[in-house]
């Protein structure tokens, strides 16, 4: 399933209006990875624990706010939480949320990051209403958890996920030449989750993250594949809408904040390799974020972004330059999530990722900070407090103190 040529088609407004302000503090936050999937030989992986964040959380969370990192992403592992169907366990979250509460930090909980309990058949019916119930007992517990309106991204990167899970066979469930079927069966999950969560907590939140990619064409005759690769990007998110699909109950209110998930390899050439940044078929970041608010119109928040080594420095300045940049021609970037946070262990090879703003724990929690990676940290943060807020201009928009305030998505 591809999208036609037509290029971008913007998604109606809610009945409220088009924006409904930052969804957390802006604009930085950290990200802790929590993928929980099943990989290619079939062993699951549960990143919370690799990376023993879930054993140091209230130390791990002090730690951004030491660095004046007041929001961050991180989840609530369901094959963890429903031990058997309807049979919810929840000592393995509330120890996180309220490190959270006790703390001040404001989280965004993802619900469903490639992992599920293993008594389900992500194919079927059961997978969707399962979930959709696992997210209204989640909503309850987190709203129960938390000061201020709850804020959740339902299921991570449907996109990569179809492609990883259901063409090449690389996470669960392991398919291959699936993609469609599984991105399909994402949405309608997603959907559901989003439903169950507002009857339960009206004034809750959502994120979805997507990867956000440029795809350019090698030889000229490879043109129109890339720009279909290029649009297919866009699929699982127009489904949401409804402009896609419209039988999967999609619709415009099921869209709060869109998130981006952007690092150095998601440009690449059609059948190659990936374009390095300062190749002069690199396309800015600013241009990739101006073309997801003129499809969406609605506000944009940079949900996962990082490098390795010696590049996270680097890469940390060019997407600061480029998403202020983007706000000055009026593109409402709301934040930037460094992600993952941690450093952690290789999900193929367990290789260790140095990738975080913080290492991994010593006996006693303690985690090494990079300095290079902080002072750029330190450096943009004060850039962005002497950059105009996209906000400035509207005398009707909501303040960014009012963290996760919620006006104009229903």
């Amino acid at each position: 399933m591809r999208q036609d040529e037509r290029g971008p088609r913007a998604v109606p407004a809610t009945d409220g209006g088009l924006e409904s302000g930052p969804i957390g503090p802006t604009p930085f936050l950290g990200g802790f990875e929590c993928s929980s999937h099943r990989r290619f030989d079939g062993r699951r992986l549960d990143l919370i624990a690799a990376t023993e964040h879930d054993t140091w959380a209230a130390a791990d969370y002090a730690a951004l706010l030491a660095h004046d990192l007041s929001g961050a992403r991180d989840g609530l592992r369901w094959h963890r939480i429903e031990a058997g169907p309807g049979r919810y366990d929840w000592s393995s979250a509330r120890p996180m949320l309220r490190a959270a509460r006790a703390c001040g930090l404001r989280v965004i909980w993802d619900l469903c990051h490639y992992g599920w309990p293993d008594d389900i058949d992500i194919w079927s019916d059961a997978f969707v209403a399962r979930f959709a119930e696992f997210a209204a007992q989640a909503a309850r517990v987190v709203a129960a958890e938390t000061d201020g309106p709850p804020a959740f991204c339902t299921v991570n990167e449907m996109s990569y996920w179809a492609w990883a899970g259901g063409e090449v066979g690389r996470i669960g469930p392991l398919a291959h030449g699936r993609g469609t079927a599984l991105k399909r069966q994402l949405v309608r999950a997603s959907i559901a989750a989003t439903r169950a969560i507002r009857a339960v907590v009206p004034e809750a939140r959502f994120l979805h993250a997507e990867p956000l990619i440029n795809v350019v064409a090698g030889p000229p005759e490879d043109e129109a594949a890339a720009r279909a690769y290029h649009l297919a990007q866009y699929e699982a998110l127009d489904m949401v809408c409804g402009t896609l699909c419209p039988e999967l109950g999609g619709h415009p209110d099921c869209l709060d904040v869109v998130g981006v998930n952007i690092y150095p390899d998601n440009q690449w050439v059609l059948g190659g390799g990936a374009i390095p940044l300062g190749h002069h078929a690199y396309r800015p970041l600013r241009s990739l974020l101006a073309e997801v608010h003129a499809r969406y119109r609605r506000p944009i928040l940079v949900a996962e972004t990082g490098a390795e080594g010696t590049a996270r420095a680097p890469w940390l300045h060019y997407v600061c330059a480029e998403v202020r940049a983007a706000r000055g021609a009026g593109v409402p970037v709301d934040g930037i999530c460094l992600y993952p946070i941690l450093d952690y262990p290789g999900w193929e090879n367990e290789r260790p990722c140095a990738v975080g703003l913080f290492s991994g724990p010593d006996a006693r929690g303690r985690r090494a900070c990079d300095p290079e990676f902080a002072a750029e940290l330190r450096r943009q943060q004060a850039l962005f407090e002497q950059s105009p807020s996209r906000h400035a201009c509207r005398q009707d928009a909501p303040s960014q103190q009012a963290l996760f305030s919620r006006t104009a998505v229903r």
